[in-house]
């Protein structure tokens, strides 16, 4: 996961969502699962980074308006719970 550098002149609304999880391994898993996505769903109106720190992941997501930033964080939800879901299925 290489973070990508977002000004806040460039996208003046931005919200931070931790996911914690038992494990590293968990972490990292659904970190690169999700991690494909940047760069992917991206428009001109919002953007995302994610980034994982141990048993932490974290997604940031930057837009230019509030309802792009509330699509943002719905859209990386359901990828996180997506992930999740794949996870715990492969065991």
């Amino acid at each position: 996961m290489t973070p990508t550098a977002h000004s806040g002149d460039d996208y003046p609304h931005t919200i931070g969502l931790s996911f914690e999880y038992d494990d590293e391994r968990r972490a990292r898993l659904v970190g690169d699962a999700v991690a494909v996505e940047v760069g992917q769903i991206d428009d001109d109106r919002s953007t995302a980074r994610v980034n994982r720190d141990g048993e932490t992941l974290r997604v940031d997501v930057f837009a230019h308006d509030l309802v792009a930033l509330r699509a943002g964080v719905n859209t990386w939800v359901r990828l996180v719970e997506t992930a999740e879901d794949v996870c715990e299925l492969a065991g």
